[in-house]
């Protein structure tokens, strides 16, 4: 059995006639934390569609514990074991807290008791209708809720986007304990000070490719200057 849970090689992906990814090859291990990196508009959240099925990649291959998952579709995806976070705290509004937990949960370790000892300000909140709720306490639910399917590998698009201080570091230190608990993670965020503490490795993306991928410590610094800065 190889070591890979995630294998993307040189997918080329579109939106309508519009090319947005032109060879993106990516690898995650089992237990690893690997950081998808790049400047806005460089294909990372393309990317991430294209992994579950809801940007098709048209060229390239995409495999998950050995199976091709290139074309299946995005339910079948996610059954397989693959939990997204999307950008933009996507939850179901109109339910409650625990509503949104329940929706989509699956079978497995996860369950309301523990999303709740790594999310506290979720269970105080439990009956509250998620559009009541703060930003960051949107984005711990929707990390909640991906939890609740029991994935292999979870996807965070942007965990911290636009989040106070405070709430930021919540959801840095809750990734750090998934992390611990060897759950397999793949990570977009510009935050190098805390993502590159945490990484096992990085990939950096420039106009929908595939541009360097190494260990954090290797992300000097004339790399950064040249495909992260603004």
């Amino acid at each position: 059995m190889t070591d890979t849970m995630l294998k993307v090689e040189q997918i080329e992906s579109f939106y309508g006639p519009s090319q947005a990814l032109f060879g993106v090859d990516l690898e995650l291990k089992y237990g690893e934390l690997v950081a998808l990196m790049g400047r806005n508009g460089m294909g990372k959240s393309t990317t991430i569609r294209s992994i579950f099925g809801l940007t098709p990649a048209k060229t390239g291959r995409i495999t998950f514990k050995g199976s091709d998952i290139t074309q299946r579709s995005t339910h079948r995806i996610a059954q397989l074991g693959l939990g997204l976070v999307p950008e933009g705290r996507r939850c179901f509004r109109s339910l409650s807290v625990r509503e949104n937990l329940i929706a989509t949960a699956r079978p497995g370790p996860w369950n309301l008791e523990r999303v709740a000892r790594l999310f506290p300000r979720l269970e105080e909140r439990w009956s509250q209708s998620a559009q009541t709720l703060s930003g960051g306490e949107q984005q711990m639910l929707a990390i909640g809720r991906a939890l609740m399917t029991n994935p292999h590998l979870l996807v965070l698009d942007e965990a911290t986007e636009g989040l106070a201080p405070v709430i930021r570091q919540e959801i840095w230190q809750a990734i750090r304990e998934l992390k611990e608990k060897e759950l397999a993670i793949l990570l977009v965020d510009k935050s190098l000070r805390e993502l590159t503490p945490i990484a096992d490795r990085c990939v950096v993306l420039e106009k929908g490719r595939s541009v360097w991928s190494g260990l954090p410590t290797e992300l000097t610094t004339e790399l950064q200057d040249k495909y992260l800065g603004v």
